[in-house]
């Protein structure tokens, strides 16, 4: 059995899941946009893995849309997006909430009919390994 440690980014929110994960998705929808502040969600779902709380579970506050199936968990303190089990048998993990590496790629880019504009021919942008100068 593999197991993932993960936290939020002030540290008062940690957990594990244990288990494999069935998907890896990077969301390109206007609700994934929204509460991400990003281009899109990088998320891992299971049907199968557990989730147990190690620290800041009382912490942990839950959004859904209403009318959708989108929802979102994440830390009262710090805002950072945390394992969310709203959707009744479903697991689903922020990639960038675990703590140790996982070597799964995403399966697959969805929703592309709502890329951010900007989101086109990112391998074209500078890159730096730290804030440029």
């Amino acid at each position: 059995m593999t197991n993932y440690l993960g936290s939020c980014l002030c540290g008062t929110v940690k957990f594990e899941v244990k288990g494999s994960f069935d998907s890896f998705y990077l969301c390109h929808c206007r609700y994934c946009q929204k509460d991400t502040g990003s281009a899109h969600a990088a998320n891992l779902f299971s049907q199968s893995a557990s989730l147990i709380w190690h620290s800041g579970a009382d912490g942990v506050t839950s959004f859904s849309l209403p009318g959708t199936r989108h929802s979102k968990s994440f830390c009262k303190a710090c805002g950072s997006a945390v394992p969310n089990t709203m959707i009744p048998g479903l697991l689903v993990v922020p990639a960038g909430c675990l703590d140790t590496t996982i070597a799964m790629k995403p399966n697959a880019h969805i929703f592309l009919s709502s890329k951010a504009a900007w989101d086109e021919s990112l391998a074209e942008v500078p890159e730096f390994e730290g804030l440029p100068q």
